[in-house]
């Protein structure tokens, strides 16, 4: 049986709540409204308790007589372990406020003060396309203490990056100016966590400059994985880390000695496993992989590159995430010597990607064609590089082999270990070239692969890299 729900206000008889709905929406709007209504009362009490005290209708010394003893069992869904303190719980609900009743703070406000006038313990700022009151670490302050010193501090403390908001990535404050008061900023909230308890779920970042990643997924398995011997050994090693990372932190000797997160290279000429190699991992450990999208990342303004980078990474430090960076030359080349104020802040954000590509705690796999264009600084810190050669014959054939289409026979004509033997082709090459066989046979309304349909194709294959058959 569920229990029925019920909301104590000191001074205010108890009130049942209405049955549970069958309708998982309706049963979150019913909570997410219960919560409001506890968070208006209290906001009610505060602004009338100071107006009575500014206005010298009470002692400086009187203390709020009918503070609410709220109860907010049920009041929001228990999604985040560890936050269930009262100051905790009602902060969250203040920072949803926005999302649910744009003029929920203006409407209390003008109640309590119809004739208007400045209220500055309040906080609250008007920020672009919202046209309603944005609260602020003071908003909070004032709602949650009063005008009780000690409990505004410890208000203050929940804020902290060492509190579970801060370490989760559920809530913060917006930076404010050099001088301005920290609690002016506004309270940020992650913009999953806004998912997550009012639509109870999350949804997947969507890409932008906000977020420059998008998603790699595969319907390979990793049988369909080409690798040569010491490479898919070394790749075996990186999974022991994904498979037993949590008892290296959990160690009481290991887990403070060793920095958190795993760093590896994979190096090698394009098409020879690499992306693939990271989504399979992704999908065998059951982890979301984001490959790191270098044109939206990249800027030429001072800056820019950095914070583009630090939405992803801030994003994925508190997730299981793997992040992939497919051509990583491009952000993480060598330091070069000044000569210019160009170089000198192209070395200053190596310096930057250094520092965070070392503080990140999860797994963060770069791809390059050459190792050696890597910056010596990163290639000391990485745990392991792993090598992705060309295929050689043998692992050519077997490429061959494992592409051929299901629904089209081979013609005679079709020599697998000749092609094998005679054509150095990556991995991504040999499928190129039987896409294109097999679509010049669904033209031709023929079920049979032709071996000249295969030879065309490699040519095509070799003309991007301007060689000849």
């Amino acid at each position: 049986m569920s229990k029925r729900r019920v909301i104590r206000l000191h001074g205010d008889s108890q009130r049942p709540a209405a049955p549970p709905s069958s309708d998982p929406t309706a049963e979150l709007a019913e909570r997410l409204s219960n919560s409001l209504e506890v968070l208006r009362k209290l906001v009610q009490q505060r602004i009338r308790s100071y107006l009575e005290l500014r206005d010298g209708r009470k002692s400086a010394a009187a203390r709020p007589a009918s503070e609410p003893a709220l109860a907010l069992e049920g009041a929001l869904p228990e999604l985040i372990p560890g936050i269930d303190g009262r100051d905790e719980r009602l902060l969250l609900v203040l920072a949803l406020v926005p999302h649910l009743e744009p003029d929920f703070f203006e409407s209390l406000v003008l109640e309590n003060l119809p004739g208007g006038g400045d209220f500055p313990i309040f906080g609250g700022v008007k920020n672009g396309s919202h046209r309603g009151l944005l609260p602020t670490g003071e908003t909070a302050q004032f709602v949650l203490g009063g005008v009780d010193l000690a409990a505004r501090l410890a208000v203050s403390r929940l804020f902290e990056e060492e509190h579970a908001f801060g370490r989760q990535g559920i809530l913060w404050l917006e930076p404010v100016k050099e001088g301005e008061p920290t609690l002016s900023g506004r309270i940020l909230v992650a913009r999953e966590w806004v998912d997550r308890l009012l639509l109870g779920k999350v949804a997947a970042p969507r890409f932008g400059l906000d977020f420059p990643a998008r998603r790699i997924v595969t319907q390979m398995q990793w049988d369909d994985a080409v690798l040569h011997t010491q490479t898919r050994k070394q790749v075996e090693e990186l999974t022991l880390w994904l498979a037993h990372r949590q008892r290296l932190s959990a160690d009481e000797n290991l887990g403070r000695k060793i920095k958190p997160g795993y760093r590896v290279l994979f190096y090698g000429p394009s098409g020879t496993g690499k992306t693939l190699t990271a989504a399979l991992l992704g999908k065998r450990f059951e982890r979301e992989v984001y490959r790191i999208d270098l044109s939206q990342v990249v800027s030429k303004y001072i800056g820019e590159t950095e914070k583009n980078l630090e939405a992803v990474f801030r994003r994925a430090e508190t997730k299981e995430w793997v992040l992939f960076f497919d051509e990583a030359d491009a952000l993480f080349g060598k330091r070069t010597n000044v000569q210019s104020a160009h170089d000198k802040y192209a070395n200053q954000e190596v310096s930057y990607l250094l520092q965070r590509v070392e503080d990140f705690p999860g797994l963060l796999i770069l791809a390059s064609n050459y190792k050696n264009n890597l910056d010596d600084a990163f290639l000391r810190r990485f745990h392991s590089l792993i090598h992705f050669p060309m295929p050689g014959p043998a692992d050519r054939l077997t490429l061959w082999r494992k592409s051929l289409p299901a629904g089209l026979t081979p013609a005679a004509d079709v020599d697998l270990p000749a092609l094998a033997k005679t054509y150095e082709l990556s991995g991504a090459s040999i499928l190129n070239t039987v896409q294109f066989a097999a679509l010049q046979a669904y033209a031709r309304d023929d079920d049979t692969l032709l071996g000249s349909d295969l030879v065309e194709g490699i040519r095509k294959e070799f003309m991007k890299e301007e060689k000849s058959i």
